[in-house]
């Protein structure tokens, strides 16, 4: 499979799972449904093996990378899914099983943000991507929100755990506000193995962190170029 198009905005690489201006959310009806597991959302139209992943039903979005203006902060609920189930660069988009993968010992980069630099702790949650090594190095020096402060770890294993959507109202269909406890960027996050998974339209897949080994990027990558 040939690697993503690579896409710049004002000297700025755009990150594969950025959204577009011309890709948009698409028109669906959210209904009550009967099925395996009990009651639950789904779309009136939907296809199974499209719409849903894990039983979790997921956001539809419009497909045009590269079209429009880059929403540099915002993410793509597909392009988002498909770097998570694959291991792909955020960025890029390139697989990060790659020679830096098995020279880390079969372990990916994570990258975060964090202004006082807390470490990525084991078992943590997150729904944030892998990154390549030259990638992790480009966004820290290009990304003003990472140039406030981030964390960088190799991770073994990402577990995957849930989804963070928008969770509907068993009784009324209608969005409820996340709780404190349980959102991030406005998004529930739902394990699969609690009941409420039914009740999500879901926008991110989360993963727990397993096998974290914090480390220097800029130590790193200077180890990767003597390599």
């Amino acid at each position: 499979m040939a690697p993503p198009r690579q896409f710049f905005w004002n000297g700025l690489h755009v990150p594969y799972i950025a959204p577009w201006s011309r890709e948009k959310p698409l028109p669906r009806t959210v209904i009550r449904i009967r099925g395996r597991g009990g009651e639950g959302i789904g779309f009136a139209d939907e296809l199974s093996t499209a719409d849903r992943r894990h039983g979790a039903l997921w956001m539809r979005y419009s497909l045009a990378r590269g079209v429009g203006r880059p929403d540099l902060a915002g993410v793509h609920p597909l392009r988002h899914r498909q770097a998570m189930s694959h291991m792909l660069c955020q960025v890029c988009g390139k697989s990060t099983y790659d020679s830096a993968y098995e020279r880390w010992g079969e372990r990916h980069l994570v990258l975060m943000r964090a202004v006082g630099g807390q470490p990525i702790g084991e078992g943590e949650r997150t729904t944030t991507p892998p990154v390549c090594e030259p990638c992790a190095v480009e966004s820290v020096r290009a990304c003003p929100h990472l140039r406030k402060g981030y964390t960088a770890a190799l991770v073994k294993r990402a577990q995957p755990w849930g989804v963070a959507g928008v969770l509907y109202h068993p009784e009324t269909l209608k969005p409820v506000l996340p709780k404190p406890k349980d959102s991030k960027d406005g998004l529930t996050q739902v394990s699969f193995d609690q009941p409420s998974i039914r009740w999500v339209l879901s926008a991110r897949d989360v993963v727990t962190l397993h096998g974290c080994t914090t480390v220097d990027l800029e130590r790193l990558a200077a180890q990767g170029v003597a390599a």
